[in-house]
């Protein structure tokens, strides 16, 4: 019965109420500043090919004497010889009537500066 009496007073020693301190900070204010540079380079290529399917003919102009049915190799005749005139003939036959390519770069640049001010 000794010995429990001694282990029951040796563990009450070891058993301390334990206390808390106060924090205090120990800043009134502050600032942060953070900058950020960023740099975005896009480079894009288009490349378009339009194609017919089919033939196409078509005549134009004026002071143009235009036969009954118009077809390539056709004659053509002034109405009024001396006089100005216009003439545009187009035949288009099946396959690439375009052809379109394009290269751009975009670069856009961009800094920002932030700053934060706090106290307490």
């Amino acid at each position: 019965m000794k010995h429990i009496i001694l282990l029951g007073l040796a563990l009450g020693g070891l058993c301390q109420p334990a206390y808390s301190a106060a924090v205090v900070p120990n800043f009134t204010r502050g600032t942060v500043t953070s900058e950020t540079t960023s740099r975005t380079e896009v480079t894009e290529i288009i490349r378009q090919n339009d194609y017919t399917t089919g033939y196409s003919y078509t005549v134009t102009g004026r002071n143009i004497k235009f036969p009954t049915n118009p077809q390539p190799g056709a004659d053509y005749t002034l109405e009024v010889p001396g006089e100005p005139f216009q003439f545009t003939e187009t035949y288009l036959q099946p396959g690439l009537s375009t052809e379109t390519m394009i290269e751009r770069t975009t670069v856009t640049e961009s800094f920002t500066t932030s700053i934060s001010v706090f106290t307490q």
